[in-house]
């Protein structure tokens, strides 16, 4: 098993070769905006995941997908001459969730909101249920109970 810190190093590596020359090893004009966002590398460097995003449609997304993995051998091959190690990984090419994540989180947090604010709304006119005056107080006395001792 290699060090965690070279396998860092090397999808490091392998995120920076793919990012900078994918338009020259993909010479396709289907290939959409694609941006590579992370590598991770198993510990025995055997595989190696790559995660893109690409800007567009879900149309684009599809035919950019069938590109990158028509051309994952042109990849991997590349890889291998650029890293310089006896054994060059394996590439799974994987679609980013995370922006999509984002953008149900973003949907999420726009909907709490706006349930605040009418929750806010709702409140301006609100009264007490009860009592104007709530607390329990001693016998004969004016005065409030301290919250310690009401039991």
């Amino acid at each position: 098993m290699a060090d965690p810190a070279r396998a860092r190093k090397i999808a490091d590596r392998i995120q920076e070769l793919i990012a900078a020359n994918l338009q020259q090893i993909v010479k396709d004009p289907d290939l959409g905006f694609v941006t590579i966002t992370d590598v991770r590398v198993t510990g025995d460097l055997q595989h190696a995941s790559v995660f893109y995003t690409v800007f567009g449609d879900e149309s684009q997304r599809e035919r950019s997908a069938e590109v990158l993995e028509a051309n994952r051998g042109k990849l991997r091959s590349f890889v291998g001459k650029q890293l310089g190690i006896r054994l060059t990984p394996t590439l799974e090419i994987l679609p980013d969730g995370v922006p999509e994540n984002a953008s149900h989180i973003d949907d999420l947090l726009r909907a709490a909101r706006e349930r605040d604010e009418d929750l806010a709304k709702s409140r301006t006119d609100a009264r007490p249920a009860g009592d104007a005056d709530p607390y329990r107080t001693k016998e004969g006395e004016g005065e409030e109970l301290p919250p310690s001792s009401q039991e």
